[in-house]
């Protein structure tokens, strides 16, 4: 196990799928544009296990000049926030990164202690938008906006919000796959009113503390980015979930999460490799799918299945908890600049991903 060697390296993707801008994408854009303008605070989300990837430069331009608040979602699918030998967190790293714009992490799924860690994260969320609220007192409520990549976790996150600040029931679908949240709603209360609490009680305003006339979360479809220049970038994206599962071979994804799997503890599939690690992905699902029973015709291992149980797996936590990007001081200003010199304009865009699927019909006509 010892001369075990990681590859340095994911192979060419060269013929990978670049967009993913769906109809309900541009349309939710464009309602985002016409409503900010009623907005007092915009809730930016973003993916912890991505940080850099699952930005979406379409809000810094569409959203420009209004306040923000960077929530990183999936915190507790991240590594720990163990210190680096100067005494610097990962999410210190990610708050300098945004200075001044003001950034909170919280978690999502998790066992008993789990969710404890997530309703206190959730908790410091709330106590932000109290305090924002209570700055610019309004009588007719405090509107704020959430916006993010898709599948990115913002309905989770407003459903959170809501049964943590006014114990309410979930009011957003929220689903395994992209797309569940496909326009925008009514503004949903997330923290009561000062008429709420008086109407609760004195024991309930010690608990639910009202603001105004309350606080309200517009939420809205998750945006994709038009097109992405960075093929590596759409499998992180694809890995995350923010596409839908059927864009991507899930044996690819599978064998991209084998690649980070390596290199961050190749023992994490060791119960399914007695015999050590592999770069191969087809030998790890064969494995997989003998101690899962996921085997088809004739005892064959249905690779299919077992990738997309894989991918599932890490989603929950399961397969490794590590970051698909590089979290370093200067690497928010690097992917900037990566994404300058390499972002072509939307249609230069769209021509390219024209030109990508005719030259796949191509290929499959000579098959």
């Amino acid at each position: 196990m010892s001369s075990f060697v990681p590859r340095p390296a994911f192979p060419s993707l060269a013929h990978l799928p670049r967009s993913y801008f769906l109809g309900h994408h541009k349309s939710g854009l464009q309602k985002m544009k016409s409503l900010i303008s009623t907005i007092d605070l915009v809730i930016e989300c973003r993916d912890y296990r991505v940080p850099l990837t699952s930005r979406n430069p379409l809000f810094e331009s569409s959203l420009e000049g209004k306040e923000r608040l960077i929530v990183y979602t999936h915190r507790d699918l991240g590594p720990p926030n163990n210190k680096a030998p100067g005494g610097v967190t990962d999410e210190d790293v990610i708050q300098k990164w945004h200075a001044p714009v003001p950034v909170m992490f919280v978690r999502n799924i998790g066992d008993k202690e789990g969710e404890r860690q997530k309703v206190r994260s959730v908790g410091k969320v709330l106590d932000y938008l109290r305090e924002h609220a209570q700055k610019r007192w309004s009588l007719t409520g405090h509107r704020l906006l959430v916006v993010g990549m898709p599948n990115v976790g913002k309905s989770t996150l407003l459903n959170a919000l809501r049964a943590n600040g006014i114990g309410k029931g979930k009011v957003a679908k929220t689903g395994a796959q992209p797309g569940v949240t496909r326009k925008i709603g009514s503004g949903v209360k997330i923290i009561p009113s000062e008429d709420d609490v008086e109407a609760m009680g004195v024991s309930a305003a010690n608990k639910h503390r009202g603001v105004g006339g309350g606080v309200y979360l517009v939420d809205t479809p998750g945006v994709f980015i038009p097109y992405v220049p960075d093929a590596e970038a759409m499998m992180k994206l694809a890995l995350c979930g923010s596409v839908k599962d059927t864009i991507i071979s899930p044996v690819m994804l599978a064998d991209y999460l084998l690649y980070h799997s390596n290199l961050f503890d190749y023992t994490l599939y060791k119960e399914f490799m007695p015999y050590g690690p592999t770069n191969d992905i087809v030998e790890l699902l064969e494995g997989i799918a003998g101690k899962t029973g996921r085997l088809g015709k004739g005892g064959k291992a249905d690779l299919e299945a077992t990738a997309l149980w894989m991918v599932q797996k890490w989603r929950m936590g399961g397969f490794g908890r590590f970051f698909l990007d590089r979290v370093t001081e200067t690497g928010l200003e690097h992917a900037k600049g990566v994404e300058e010199g390499l972002a072509p304009s939307i249609s230069q865009a769209k021509k390219a991903e024209r030109q990508r699927r005719r030259e796949r019909g191509r290929m499959r006509g000579l098959t």
